[in-house]
């Protein structure tokens, strides 16, 4: 078995350290809404269905940007499409502040949506570069971890910067800060066609891979080809499970506790934070379940695969108390322990990009399923608003997530059975075409 160097261990924290805070400025970005829904829809006088649009613009947005963005990782390296996307989505949550009416909101949202869509499939690219396949589900799972801080954090974060600056500079200071990050990934990360490495280092990344001229560039017809695919399509149409209760949280909670709840907003700033908190930990099991799954002998896919399996139906078996028990308490009890389980269904589904497909077609594996999670997740926020307005009440908009992350469980353990072999994918004939479809 091969050893590392201290160059490559090194490499690797810069790499990761630098992830897990872009995760965090990306997650703290797409926040500012949720945190500002009352102050926002007062301010520009928006009912709860407009609030659910607007919430929607940004993952619209996103979900499609997904598709060309995997394919310009692949080409560019994650260096410049990250910075440049870091860049972009900064600009447009400083002029989040500046809006004045509900279509420039949107157009600000769907901006942002646009430029954060590199951020998720670049990690995927970015551990398939710098870990070996053995060892991918604990740095995946710490980058993912961002997912959740960030939304821990953002409320008593982003609560103190509203009600001392208002919604519109909390806009404004968290898109400046945010440019500063992006100036600081483009100055000092590195991808890894770009870095000299021993051929010990090699040997390590590269054991246990069989990854054939991973160094070449991804073409189209490989691209086109991950959509013939069986495993491609399970993960298009699972990962909207995931990602539609988990929009819905990000989105909603915050109102919940106001209106359901009855809390006021400072009280509610901190209150969201700990179901996020647990699932932090959900998320982080997810990377040590993974690995200690195949470490046992369980093959890579089956290994990231059950856990996301177990984490849905665990999200939804704690979501549907939670809609209908009267106790705060045990409210912010179910809802935690539904986060731990859904957070450890999302972090082992990004892990599953790094053992699904070759290393020059992770990211664009990652925006082809986060493309599908955001697209149907997407819905979330338009649906519940529509929910609250004719019902008054969310429990119907709780009952829905659950019932989308059963048949979301359903499709992952049925449907993602087998590696996307780069060999497999090529176009070139008939005969390719047909064996995609089986």
């Amino acid at each position: 078995m091969s050893i590392k160097s201290k160059k490559l261990s090194r490499i690797q924290s810069i790499s990761i350290t630098l992830l897990t805070v872009a995760g965090l400025v990306n997650y703290l970005d797409r926040s500012t809404l949720s945190i500002a829904n009352h102050s926002v829809s007062q301010d520009l006088g928006l009912s709860s269905a407009q609030m659910g649009m607007l919430l929607s613009a940004f993952s619209f947005a996103y979900a499609f940007a997904q598709l060309p963005v995997g394919v310009l990782l692949d080409r560019f390296g994650s260096r410049i499409m990250l910075g440049l996307g870091m860049f972009v989505w900064s600009v447009a949550q400083f002029c989040g502040g500046l809006v004045t009416n509900l279509n420039q909101f949107i157009l600000a949202r769907v901006a942002l949506g646009v430029g954060e869509s590199p951020n998720f499939p670049a990690g995927a690219k970015v551990v398939s570069e710098w870990f070996g396949i053995r060892e991918r589900g604990r740095p995946m799972g710490m980058f993912i971890t961002s997912s959740t801080l960030g939304p821990a954090l953002a409320p008593p974060v982003l609560t103190v910067l509203l009600l001392t600056f208002g919604w519109r500079y909390m806009f404004m200071i968290t898109g400046a800060f945010g440019i500063a990050v992006a100036i600081g990934w483009y100055l000092y990360y590195r991808d890894r066609s770009s870095v000299e490495l021993s051929e010990s280092d090699e040997a390590f990344l590269n054991e246990g891979s069989n990854d054939i001229a991973s160094e070449r560039k991804l073409s189209i017809n490989e691209w086109r080809g991950l959509f013939l695919k069986r495993t491609t399509w399970g993960m298009i149409f699972g990962n909207a499970g995931i990602i539609y209760m988990l929009w819905l949280f990000l989105t909603w909670m915050p109102a919940y506790l106001e209106r359901e709840r009855n809390l006021p907003l400072a009280d509610a700033g901190w209150i969201v934070s700990i179901p996020y908190l647990v699932g932090t930990l959900g998320m982080l099991f997810s990377g040590f379940f993974a690995d200690a799954l195949q470490a046992r002998g369980v093959s890579p896919i089956r290994s990231r695969k059950w856990p996301i399996c177990i984490g849905l139906l665990g999200g939804a078996a704690f979501t549907v108390p939670a809609a209908y028990t009267p106790n705060l308490t045990l409210a912010i009890f179910y809802l935690s322990a539904a986060m731990f389980f859904v957070q450890m269904a999302c972090g082992a589904s990004w892990a599953l990009v790094s053992v699904a497909a070759p290393r020059h077609m992770a990211a664009s594996l990652a925006s082809i399923q986060n493309f599908g999670g955001y697209f149907g997740g997407s819905f979330a926020p338009f649906v519940t608003g529509v929910v609250v307005d004719r019902s008054g009440s969310f429990v119907n908009g709780f009952l829905i997530s659950a019932g989308v992350a059963i048949l979301a469980a359903i499709i992952y353990a049925f449907v993602v059975r087998d590696r996307v072999d780069a060999s497999e994918v090529s176009v070139s004939s008939v005969h390719t075409v047909a064996e995609g479809l089986n």
